[in-house]
């Protein structure tokens, strides 16, 4: 696929390299309800950006290219920059051009061996600011997992872990009520909830986990520091513990443009559900009604 890419030759006449483009390489913006034209063009920029489409120091086009690649008006274009500068992604200069800033952040590791042997010495240090823990009766579906009884009650504790003051994830957890007084915010300030629930004897079984991607609510993109809408990565556990009773709910759900999940794997366990399956929620295609066959005059007449 081609790209735009501006550099400049000199501090001071940039010099704008044209690509070779048709229509069928511009990107295709949804006009329907839902994104706005700006954030989507902005999402766009930013990924060249992020992967090096357009290097550090390098101009981006110009608003008019912007516009007639993106089919999108004049107002449209500059919102969108105005974001990438508001982020921290370029600079404007004046009677320049905007530039891509050279002291962006720096790329994520690629997910290597040698990253996952890493992962592995180094501790993941984060802090944690607990929300809330409330003993309450739960929603019909979180009852349903849990396996309570009709009113039963479960704890519900939500937390954040953040990382140089940036949320970097939101755990939401549900376990049965009684195990509410072990399960405090002043615990769950010094220990993880399994050791708590390890504390109380319970030997863990297995998990059934799925991850999904979201929307962002207005909660949780206050959290984020994103926008409504904004897509997010969830991770839900059901843990059982090793007589098959559920002993805990969990939800992790993190920002794909702060955070990812990592699989160390071997090939013979590839699309198991042990280590993960791409579950289709999609019903399976309905055939064509077959047409019957024409009956012949004289079944048509015995059946008569």
């Amino acid at each position: 696929m081609s790209s735009i890419l501006l550099r400049a030759s000199s501090p001071f006449r940039p010099t704008l390299l044209v690509p070779t483009m048709s229509d069928s390489t511009a990107p295709t913006l949804a006009r329907t309800r839902g994104t706005s034209l700006h954030r989507q063009m902005f999402v766009v920029l930013r990924e060249r950006i992020v992967t090096g489409a357009y290097p550090a120091g390098s101009m981006i086009p110009r608003e008019e290219d912007l516009c007639t690649y993106f089919a999108v008006s004049r107002i449209t274009a500059r919102r969108a920059l105005a974001d990438l500068e508001a982020q921290g992604f370029v600079q404007r200069r004046q009677g320049l051009g905007t530039f891509v800033r050279g002291d962006l952040p720096v790329p994520r590791q690629a997910a290597t061996l040698g990253f996952v042997e890493s992962l592995q010495k180094a501790a993941d240090e984060t802090q944690v600011e607990v929300i809330q823990v409330e003993l309450v009766t739960p929603p019909a579906p979180i009852a349903a997992q849990l396996q309570l009884e009709a009113d039963g009650e479960a704890v519900h504790a939500v937390r954040l872990r953040k990382r140089g003051g940036e949320t970097v994830m939101v755990s939401d957890a549900w376990v049965p009520g009684r195990y509410s007084k072990a399960v405090t915010a002043a615990s769950l300030k010094k220990r993880a909830l399994f050791e708590i629930l390890m504390s109380q004897g319970i030997e863990f079984g297995r998990v059934i986990q799925e991850i999904t991607a979201v929307a962002a609510d207005p909660t949780y993109a206050v959290w984020f520091g994103t926008e409504v809408g904004m897509p997010l990565l969830r991770t839900t556990r059901l843990v059982y513990d090793t007589d098959r009773q559920p002993v805990q709910r969990l939800t992790i759900t993190v920002s794909p443009e702060r955070s990812r999940i990592v699989t160390d794997m071997t090939v013979d366990s590839i699309d198991t559900l042990r280590t993960g399956q791409v579950i289709h929620d999609v019903p399976h295609e309905v055939n064509e009604t077959k047409k019957p066959a024409r009956k012949s005059p004289s079944t048509a007449n015995r059946r008569a």
